[in-house]
């Protein structure tokens, strides 16, 4: 072979070569990149070419899906009470993409996940049509039913939990939105109005997972288990060192008590009863801000949960003053929460201290339903002790008993709760936030412990309060539970 040919030959060698690269570089390297992107239309038909598994709450599904006549995208999802549904189940549209529960477990429901293979595979030979796995979730329809007409009218939340394993029974946002009038195609005059340009009352946003409120006196119960924790103080009927009227520490401004109780030098106990500003303000104060903090945390406070839908960190400052710590400590200041969050604190109380990671995805199954995943109850932490617990839940009891949460007593039972107002805007202008936390007790232990945050209502300012708008909500999702354990 002469100079030129080999040159011609070795040139060719090298084309061919790359060539060889690039193939193997786009089939394999950037296989899973070029599947997955937003314009690989094949993607998209193929996903929607059959028929979605279904999300499942009691046995029965919340979601189907139907033929759409269209030779492009053959089926449309559906949803059985789809606003109701929403804050958990999300959508899931050719056009707009997926959400919450749908985007999370769409491998499963499409029937593309790899635990699937064998499905995929024995329907190549069985001829049968391609079929999506289940996701079975946690969720309690009769509880999620409660706390969806309690918002009816109203902007806020609800999360309830079964303190005892974690489990998410229900998860309520107001106000909703049906995802069936996006699903498929899409209508764009309804997604316009899930815009919260278009629309600031922001229907899909999941205001239990995803807004964070000041908690206002709820979070006094945190401040209590803190207090009992580091031996502040150890008896609750004990008279605590709280004067009043009480200056807030390196300030001038005195810190106000709402209504004419009983506070000066309360014990825990009637402290909590009427929600003395001066005495969990102080307690915050003395303890500082390391033993909040650590205390906080414990429950929870600045991390992310996965439920699996991911929750946003509620919030105890890291970083201020004396005086906002003392601030802090009755639930305002920088202190912000979620209602999964305020859920989990109530929880981890009446689980006499121990808490559970929250979930709502109790197993995914095959299109035969064999079980591919199960979900267990883990631990997340021990905020308090047993003993610690058991006081909190004795002051929380004596709330609803004799104090402020009486419109959430249950005959026959024995409910906890702490009620809630907290305040925002600029200078307090805005209506206050109305929240009640409680607990349902048996003799087999809580099966169900509830967050309800009123964020507006059409009452008149000086009537919003968490015994009146969100205790009432919070006592017919206990209701909805015990219920249907009998």
């Amino acid at each position: 072979m002469n100079k030129p040919l080999r040159r011609v030959a070795i040139f060719c060698g090298i084309l061919i070569l790359a060539l060889l690269v690039r193939v193997n570089w786009v089939q394999y390297a950037q296989a899973d990149k070029l599947k997955n992107h937003t314009d690989n239309k094949r993607v998209q038909v193929e996903r929607y070419a059959h028929p979605r598994g279904d999300i499942v709450v009691d046995g029965k599904a919340i979601t189907g899906s139907v033929e759409a006549n269209s030779s492009v995208r053959k089926y449309k999802r559906t949803y059985k009470d789809g606003a109701m549904w929403a804050p958990v189940t999300g959508f899931a549209s050719q056009v707009y993409g997926a959400t919450q529960l749908e985007s999370i477990h769409d491998g499963i429901l499409t029937g593309t996940d790899d635990r699937l293979f064998f499905d995929r595979t024995l329907s190549l030979f069985t001829g049968e049509q391609k079929k999506g796995g289940n996701v079975v979730t946690t969720l309690n329809g009769d509880a999620q039913r409660a706390a969806y007409e309690g918002l009816k009218g109203k902007k806020g939340a609800v999360a309830a939990l079964d303190p005892r394993t974690g489990k998410i029974l229900a998860l309520a946002s107001a106000p909703s939105y049906d995802p069936s009038k996006i699903s498929g195609m899409g209508d764009a005059e309804e997604w316009k109005k899930l815009d919260k340009k278009v629309n600031p009352d922001d229907p899909s946003l999941n205001r239990a997972l995803r807004q964070t409120y000041p908690p206002g006196s709820t979070f006094k119960v945190v401040t209590a288990a803190a207090a009992l924790e580091h031996e502040k103080y150890t008896d609750i009927d004990a008279a605590t060192d709280s004067p009043f009227p009480w200056k807030l520490p390196q300030s001038s401004k005195f810190l106000p008590n709402d209504g004419n109780h009983p506070c000066e030098n309360a014990s825990l106990r009637v402290a909590l009863q009427w929600s003395c500003n001066t005495v969990f303000g102080k307690i915050g104060s003395d303890l500082g801000r390391e033993k909040m903090q650590e205390t906080a945390e414990k429950f929870g406070f600045n991390s992310e949960q996965f439920t699996p839908v991911r929750s946003n960190a509620s919030v105890w400052p890291k970083e201020m003053d004396p005086p906002s710590t003392a601030l802090s400590a009755i639930g305002q200041f920088e202190t912000a929460a979620t209602p999964l969050q305020m859920a989990m604190v109530t929880a981890a109380i009446a689980n006499d201290g121990k808490l559970m990671n929250p979930y709502m995805v109790d197993k995914l199954t095959d299109p035969n339903l064999d079980v591919i995943k199960q979900t267990d109850p883990v631990e997340m932490s021990r905020p308090l002790s047993a003993d610690n617990a058991q006081k909190v839940q004795q002051m929380m009891e004596t709330v609803v008993k004799d104090g402020t949460g009486k419109n959430a007593q249950i005959d026959g039972v024995t409910v906890g709760g702490k009620t809630g107002t907290a305040q925002h805007g600029i200078n307090n202008d805005k209506n206050p936030y109305a929240w009640f936390i409680s607990y349902a007790k048996t003799d087999k232990g809580s099966p169900v412990a509830v967050a309800v945050v009123v964020e507006d209502s059409d009452a008149a300012r000086g009537d919003i309060s968490g015994g009146g708008l969100a205790a009432p909500i919070a006592k017919n999702v206990m209701k909805a539970v015990l219920d249907r354990s009998k």
